[in-house]
């Protein structure tokens, strides 16, 4: 069987009484097989390739800049066109709108979900799109400025935005949150969505499934979403595996260049 973490946040983890290495060992035994590491960050896409090269087999990198990050250095649309178009990058972002814990910075936020947009149609790359309290701005934007193709990940929001980022074209990643008590809205939308558009994440080390709710959350928990996915689907685990793995690829053009 073969698991994918479309989304994490290896330099994140705490690795002070563990390694990556010990950290992809942990998901391989687990049968998460590969992961998808999320830069938040320009300077943090490049610590986060320096500390993940070695691993490059198990890993494949996305390079951005999240909407609460855009204080944390200069936007220079040149290092990120830069950076963006080396092999190993897969995708472009985090990126997108966040309304929940910012509002004072809401046109920059928008101006650079749009400069993420419009690199990804440049490059033929996805775009990781992160919305919190601002569905309405993230969808007119998607459909405003022609996304060439991605996902909405650690998806939290109802039917009715997951039909209108299906038309788009979009994938939808479901993260441990649909294992916790108080989610069973997002568990009806995940039984709604077809299984050609799903992928699975951790966003780890945050938001750790049930029954690791509480601690540190890393890829090798990725099979307790898929496992929870399943039971909800009723379908088997490895249909849940081998589905996810096939839209992972589909998504950021790796077929082939996985040992699936």
């Amino acid at each position: 069987m073969f698991l994918i973490d479309s989304h994490c946040h290896l330099d994140s983890l705490d690795l002070s009484n563990k390694s990556i290495e010990d950290v992809l060992q942990h998901a391989t035994d687990n049968d998460v097989k590969h992961c998808l590491s999320v830069a938040t960050t320009l300077s943090g896409y490049e610590s986060m390739k320096n500390l993940l090269m070695p691993y490059r087999s198990q890993c494949s990198f996305s390079c951005g800049i999240h909407p609460l990050n855009l204080d944390d250095e200069p936007y220079d649309a040149n290092r990120f066109l830069t950076l963006a178009q080396q092999d190993n990058v897969v995708a472009l972002g985090e990126t997108g709108l966040d309304y929940y814990y910012q509002q004072d910075n809401i046109e920059l936020q928008q101006a650079n979900f749009k400069a993420h947009i419009e690199l990804g149609r440049k490059l033929s790359k996805p775009i990781i799109v992160h919305t919190r309290n601002a569905r309405e701005d993230t969808l007119r934007i998607l459909k405003d400025e022609h996304v060439h193709s991605g996902v909405l990940h650690c998806f939290t929001e109802d039917i009715a935005t997951a039909k209108q980022l299906l038309d788009l074209g979009f994938y939808i990643s479901f993260s441990g949150i649909i294992t916790f008590k108080n989610a069973e809205s997002l568990r009806q939308v995940a039984k709604f969505v077809p299984l050609d558009r799903l992928l699975i994440e951790t966003d780890s080390p945050y938001l750790a499934p049930v029954p690791y709710r509480g601690k540190e959350n890393q890829p090798a928990y990725v099979r307790e979403v898929a496992q929870y996915l399943a039971i909800l689907r009723g379908v088997s685990l490895q249909e849940i595996a081998k589905q996810t793995t096939h839209n992972f690829c589909q998504l950021f053009n790796l077929q082939g260049a996985l040992n699936e």
